[in-house]
């Protein structure tokens, strides 16, 4: 089964709104983004997702959050609703990013139930599972995907797991300028994959796009994504950058 590449920008707590218009102007003024097959999105700041929505306005780049709460509403200070995003016009959402597990404490507990939230509000879940440096050294990948991967997509059935994107993100990888070699990215990719079939079936596992973030950049992104269970990017520092991006959206096809 073909599936459709797909590349998202998370800006993590980068540009404020001015920036936010500027970078997408660039990044619209790129031939090798207005154009092509690969499905793109980007993830601003909550503040600029408003403008954002403005400035890509008939564009065919998608809107993305970065996070949401498990919440519907109430008093929950600080926190974002899928609704709040939806009315924003994001489409999809960024959920268990490493750095919200190392920083803010989240579980795989937590993200299945914001899955379960983003699902229901009609957002795609970008969903993360990814292993530290001392697991991958120790020889844990293995168990620690697995156990990531049973956890954030607890109770879920196949149709729901098949319309969200799964991230790998090795946690030693981001932000470092490490990256995994194609040849180790795609038995992560791989792993997750077949941990899909045995969990629900090969349909599943075939349809859902399963994406690779760890210091992706235009120079590794193609030979990344040539590898047959890589099925797009959740790019960083890269993404802050229209020429780079573009050459990444490029090399997704």
């Amino acid at each position: 089964m073909k599936r459709r590449k797909f590349v998202a920008g998370n800006w993590k707590m980068n540009k404020d709104i001015a920036e936010t218009t500027e970078l997408l102007n660039a990044v619209l003024g790129m031939p090798t983004v207005a154009t092509g097959e690969a499905e793109i999105c980007v993830c601003p700041p909550f503040p600029s997702l408003l403008r954002a929505e403005h400035v890509l306005a008939g564009s065919r780049i998608l809107l993305g959050a970065q996070d949401m709460s498990e919440h519907d509403g109430g008093a929950f200070t600080g926190e974002v609703s899928a609704r709040m995003l939806t009315a924003a016009g994001c489409t999809h959402v960024i959920l268990g990013h490493s750095e919200r597990r190392q920083y803010h404490g989240e579980t795989d507990g937590l993200i299945n139930r914001k899955v379960v939230r983003a699902l229901a509000a009609g957002l795609v879940p970008i969903v993360c599972v990814g292993e530290s440096l001392t697991e991958r050294e120790k020889d844990e990948t293995t168990a620690r995907i697995t156990a990531q991967v049973e956890g954030v997509l607890n109770n879920l059935a196949g149709s729901q797991v098949a319309g969200l994107i799964i991230a790998y993100e090795p946690v030693w990888a981001i932000g470092t300028g490490k990256t995994a070699t194609p040849g180790q990215a795609n038995d992560v990719h791989a792993l997750v994959r077949g941990l899909l079939s045995a969990r629900f079936d090969e349909k599943t596992a075939n349809s859902t796009r399963i994406i690779y973030g760890g210091s992706v950049n235009e120079k590794n992104a193609a030979e990344l994504f040539a590898r047959p269970d890589i099925d797009g990017g959740l790019i960083g520092g890269a993404s802050l950058k229209a020429g780079s991006f573009s050459s990444i959206c490029q090399a997704a096809g």
